[in-house]
């Protein structure tokens, strides 16, 4: 599974490399309208007061019927807000929110999200959102 990324700090971004993961690619502001051809999940930074990054809200514009899961990083100092851009994409598009992590992650938290991506299943979380 493809992994995108936004990193507004360097915090996303050394997460993500610390993964090993090689199927990745990064959103930048020059680049946010990049349409995908392949089904991905998204991990992203947390901005302001639990905002999603106005790159990331761009590119999911474009992309999100290919948005699969999402991962947040964010500061636990935000109390409730706290990765909420996670918790916002994953309640705006229906898709599971595979992991908060703080600031650039734990070992734990790198080895968890590899773990997730490497098994997922894309039927993973649907059935709770799903209506009948």
């Amino acid at each position: 599974m493809k992994v995108v990324f936004y990193s507004f700090t360097g915090n996303v971004r050394r997460f993500i490399k610390r993964t090993e993961l090689e199927n990745i690619y990064e959103i930048t502001e020059a680049d946010a309208t990049m349409h995908m051809t392949e089904p991905f999940i998204l991990v992203t930074g947390t901005i302001g007061f639990g905002e999603v990054p106005a790159p990331v809200e761009q590119f999911l514009a474009v992309n999100h019927t290919l948005l699969r899961g999402v991962a947040a990083s964010g500061n636990r100092n935000w109390g409730n807000n706290f990765a909420k851009a996670g918790v916002t994409i994953s309640e705006k598009y229906h898709v599971p929110l595979l992991l908060k992590f703080e600031l650039h992650g734990t070992s734990s938290d790198t080895l968890e999200f590899k773990e997730k991506v490497v098994n997922f299943d894309e039927s993973y979380g649907r059935k709770a959102l799903q209506s009948y």
